[in-house]
């Protein structure tokens, strides 16, 4: 398996993975739409960052860095293909988001997400991830924020 950054021939791949999970437990809502349907204008030009999971030829898995402010990100859109699941693919990913926000100088990575996800929950304790209350979710099928602090 190998991590590489997004380009546009992985547009397919990156929403298929996202509305598998999604769809799986709850319905797309308008948000996931506007930047599943068109990653490049709502996660790449505002200055975020998508990484895609090959196990060549085959797309695994992604995750997505979308800029908030100049010193906060948010990692979203992490999907995983179900048969790859449990083999540190999604830790890769996460890894990566993490490494890519500290060199954009972020001082905070925050999440949004559903503790029916439990592997993922796991996950993100895992790599560092706090509860936290922020902002009002756009998404309703978010219950829980995590942050991470990236300055200590």
């Amino acid at each position: 398996m190998k991590i590489v950054d997004y380009e546009p021939r992985f547009q397919s791949a990156f929403k298929r993975l996202n509305v598998e999970w999604i769809e799986t437990h709850w319905q797309l809502e308008t948000a996931d739409r506007k930047v599943l349907d068109d990653p490049q204008k709502h996660i790449i030009d505002p200055g975020g960052h998508i990484f895609m999971a090959l196990d060549d030829p085959a797309v695994i898995g992604t995750c997505a860095l979308i800029k908030a402010t100049d010193a906060t990100f948010e990692l979203a859109k992490m999907a995983v293909d179900p048969a790859s699941r449990g083999k540190g693919v999604g830790a890769s990913l996460g890894a990566a988001v993490i490494e890519k926000a500290r060199s954009l100088g972020a001082h905070a990575l925050y999440l949004e997400s559903n503790t029916i996800l439990e592997p993922a929950i796991s996950l993100y304790r895992n790599l560092g991830f706090e509860e936290y209350l922020g902002e009002p979710s756009p998404y309703e099928r978010c219950n829980i924020q995590m942050m991470l602090d990236l300055r200590a």
